[in-house]
Parts: structure tokens; sequence; C-alpha cells
């Protein structure tokens, strides 16, 4: 099988090599520009692992996992009109460097250009793919509305922001890994478990955001350290924190979360309630727990384990990420 570093190129060519139409520029010209922020490219590069794992020539899913990348960068496109969000990647997001209409629009049109990549795939499994892409594109958009619903709730519990993470962020890459092994003609009960392994994998990858925001080195986690304290954003940490605090402590986070024009302070203080509270360390728990349960999955698979050491290699790296 081949390995991560062997496979971006590939993907990165197939992104660059997109015949886009010509006319009208302002429509296709921001979708190239969204493509060009980079990213890691972490999807498609599961579908081609997922595809290869099975025995099968990694290019039968190229075309699929071109349009999984297209798909996740148009939700990114989305979400930064919706967030109001000013940089992507070190770079002016596409409604700044334009204008709203022009996000929107140019969004619209790569998730449509994505569902046409997706559609080139194989005769004999199209009709599937494009049943497990066309899912979890709509459990995605189930994802977003509920993390915007939470920016008003204050009684969100652990296991809806859990559900509202897998939605938003961990089918994407479950979907991404089954529709490489469906192409690859793997059997339901291995394109299940290879989708299992990519839920678990999300929810940990997701989790260990929420903790590098509050205990990350900004140098290398790529933005400051601290944005969900400042904008009150429900992360497992903050839910946990305001089920488990009592008297001062609570009156405490409930202070906290009014201030909005000290942010160093505001920032120190509220980690330092976590840091007493013990939430760090259930959040660490936590993603263990799905590492765990991922690897379980990929154990089960009826494939050598052999086949399946690109995949552990990647899931580790995720999982020990500092940015």
């Amino acid at each position: 099988m081949h390995k991560l570093q062997d496979l971006l190129p590939v993907v990165q060519q197939a992104l660059d090599a997109i015949d886009y139409p010509q006319a009208p520029a302002e429509l296709y010209t921001p979708i190239q520009y969204e493509l060009s922020l980079g990213g890691k490219r972490i999807r498609p590069v599961l579908t081609l692992m997922a595809c290869e794992m099975f025995g099968c020539d990694y290019h039968y899913a190229l075309d699929a996992a071109v349009g999984i990348e297209m798909f996740h960068n148009f939700t990114l496109l989305h979400d930064d009109v919706m967030d109001k969000a000013d940089m992507r990647r070190g770079k002016p997001t596409v409604h700044i460097r334009w204008n709203e209409n022009t996000a929107i629009l140019s969004g619209d049109a790569m998730q449509i250009l994505a569902y046409m990549q997706v559609m080139k795939s194989p005769a004999a499994v199209r009709d599937v793919v494009c049943v497990v892409f066309l899912q979890t594109a709509l459990e995605i958009c189930e994802g977003q509305q509920y993390d915007m619903e939470f920016e008003t709730r204050q009684d969100v519990r652990e296991e809806e922001y859990i559900e509202m993470i897998r939605l938003k962020t961990a089918v994407l890459l479950g979907g991404a890994l089954k529709i490489g092994a469906l192409i690859a003609g793997a059997s339901d009960d291995d394109a299940r478990r290879l989708y299992d392994f990519g839920i678990n994998i999300g929810l940990a990858f997701q989790l260990r955001d929420d903790y590098l925001d509050v205990y990350g080195d900004a140098k290398t986690f790529g933005k400051n350290i601290g944005g969900d304290i400042l904008n009150n954003k429900k992360t497992y940490m903050l839910i946990n924190a305001q089920r488990l605090a009592q008297g001062a402590e609570r009156d405490e986070l409930i202070h906290w979360l009014a201030i909005d024009d000290k942010p160093d302070e505001k920032i120190a203080a509220v980690t330092a309630l976590y840091n007493r509270l013990g939430v760090d360390a259930l959040c660490l728990e936590k993603i263990d727990t799905y590492y765990a349960e991922a690897m379980k999955q990929l154990d089960a698979l009826s494939v050598e384990k052999l086949q399946t050491e690109m995949l552990r290699e990647l899931a580790m790296s995720l999982m020990q990420r500092n940015s």
C-alpha cells in the first residue's frame, strides 16, 4: 500500500487538473481559490487507502476522492460565510476577497461539481457510492444546524455535542473510507467496519481539536489558543465544566461566560477552572476511548493486518498532532 506522503501529491495533481468552465469567471475562480488554500487532504487520501486495502488500484477511487475533497472545501467556504470568518489558512476567505453573494453561489456550484466528480465512480458501484455520499452530505448539514443552535443554548448535553461532531466532522471521514472500500468491492461488513473506524477517529480528532484550542501551543497549533473560550463555544470541556461546577466555581464560570472585554484574563481564568474540575483529563480519556474503538474496528477487518498499517499510522499521527 502507498503511504500518506505518496498519495498526497496524487490528490493534489487531480485537484489541479480539474477542467473548470471558462465562464462566468466570477463563479469558478473563487472555487479554484478555495481549493488553492491547501489543507491536510486527509479525506481523499483515506478513500484511496481504503480502496488499496482491498486489493484495488487506487486510481479507480480517484474521482470520488476528488469529489469528497471538493465537498469538504465547499463546507468550509459556507462555514466561513456563516461564521463571518476573515481568514482561512492564513489568507482572506472567499467572502472577504470577493463578497458574500459570490461566496454563497460559488459554494453552491462547488457542491454540484463535487457530486459530478463522485458520479464518475466505476459504473458497477456508482449507485451505492452516490447513496453513501448523498447521505453523508445531508448529515453534515444536520451537524452544522445543530452547531448553530448550540450557540444560543446553555443546556447542551455531552451526548448532544458528541452527536453534533459525529455529523459535522466524523461522517465525512467514515464516508470517505466506506466509499473507497465499496469501489474496491469490499463486503458490506468490511465497508461498515471501515466506516465505524472513520467515525471513531473523527470523534477523537475533533475532541483533540477542542483540547488543543485550550492546551496547545499557538506556534504549532496554527491559531491563537483560547478562541473557543473567548467565543463561549460549546465544546466537550465547556459542557462538562458546566455540568461539574458547583457553588463558587459555578458562579465563577457563569461570570466569565458573560465577560467579553478581558480576553487574556478570561482565557486564564476558564483554563484554571478546567484544570480544577478535571475536564482536561476527561477529554483526553474520551479521545483514548474513541481511538481504542477505532483500532478494534480495524482489527475486525477481513484483511491481513499488514494491509491496515498505513491507516494505523495515519490514525496515530492524527491523535498525536499538535496542529
